[in-house]
């Protein structure tokens, strides 16, 4: 590891408000998660959805940058930016390749500029160009951070390419641990922070979609003193995995953020461990799920800067 002191949790992210929100077939190739069936209205609806999680966030302290989506170019997924952007304590800005080309369209100039004019940017690093040699690894959709650690977790699967997430690790001087998980069908899980979570002194795995049982226990020891929630495939398939820690301001505690889908699939026991680490915020976002088959998680850009 480098010198720089990285923090495990945000207490300020960002999240892009949609206009044109709907079932992306181009990513549906890889992403079991999305439903066909809830396309009618669903931009109405992904709205509402939307503005009730960012006035909850906000309820419970959390700094929430909102930025209002464009028509043109048209993109159904722009409300999930955690996936072609990250920003870093060192001030530091990635820019990642993504795997559909509609997805690809979603660095617009509005988000760069508010990004660029309001924070303390000291290097822009862009592996974009990945993208013509088709290898892509989609922000910390792809990878799940241990920012305290050094440790970056993704498994395999077509939007995660090991050349990119090596480049990427080169950066902050940080090691990372590739492994297969797959889902009930069998198939690779499109994006790792589906079925993990990591915070402070907590994480959320489903063990179960990693089938050798050496990478399990590999994977476990890496979390080291942190308590494990271990979700099954039904909950994993309700985004009980898609979860994320943000630091709210003027406290100490935590704020573990899911869907109320991903809260509501969850056991007591499971609540109660979670609840002994964090508090809980979990918005209604049924027809943002089952459209675009990403939750809470994805929706949020966690900022780590410092406002000029």
């Amino acid at each position: 590891m480098s010198g720089i002191s990285f923090r495990q949790t945000a207490n300020r992210v960002l999240m892009v408000r949609p206009c044109s929100f709907g079932f992306n077939a181009q990513t549906a190739t890889n992403n079991a998660f999305q439903r066909r069936g809830f396309e009618s209205g669903a931009q109405e609806a992904a709205l509402k959805e939307f503005d009730a999680f960012v006035a909850l966030l906000r309820s419970h302290g959390v700094v929430v940058d909102v930025i209002e989506d464009t028509p043109q170019p048209h993109t159904p997924d722009s409300i999930f930016p955690n996936n072609w952007f990250s920003t870093h304590s060192d001030g530091t800005l990635v820019l990642y390749p993504m795997c559909a080309p509609n997805r690809r369209l979603e660095r617009k100039q509005a988000v760069m500029d508010y990004l660029i004019g309001t924070f303390d940017i000291r290097n822009i690093y862009d592996l974009t160009p990945y993208e013509s040699k088709d290898k892509f690894l989609e922000g910390t959709g792809s990878m799940v951070i241990d920012r305290e650690a050094g440790i970056v977790y993704a498994c395999r699967a077509p939007r995660t390419d090991e050349d990119v997430l090596k480049e990427f690790c080169k950066l902050f001087d940080w090691d990372y641990f590739l492994f297969d998980a797959i889902d009930a069908s069998g198939k690779a899980i499109y994006h790792t922070n589906v079925m993990m979570c990591v915070g402070t002194n907590l994480a959320v795995v489903c063990l179960d979609s990693i089938r050798d049982a050496s990478v399990r226990d590999e994977l476990v020891s890496l979390l080291g003193k942190r308590d494990i929630v271990d979700i099954s495939y039904d909950q994993m398939g309700n985004f009980a995995g898609n979860m994320l820690e943000v630091q709210p301001g003027g406290t100490e505690r935590p704020l573990l953020v899911m869907s109320a889908a991903a809260r509501e699939s969850l056991r007591q026991e499971q609540l109660r461990l979670i609840k002994s680490h964090c508090d809980i915020a979990s918005p209604d976002l049924s027809i943002i799920e089952a459209n675009g088959g990403g939750s809470a998680r994805c929706m949020l850009a966690e900022i780590f800067y410092e406002e000029f």
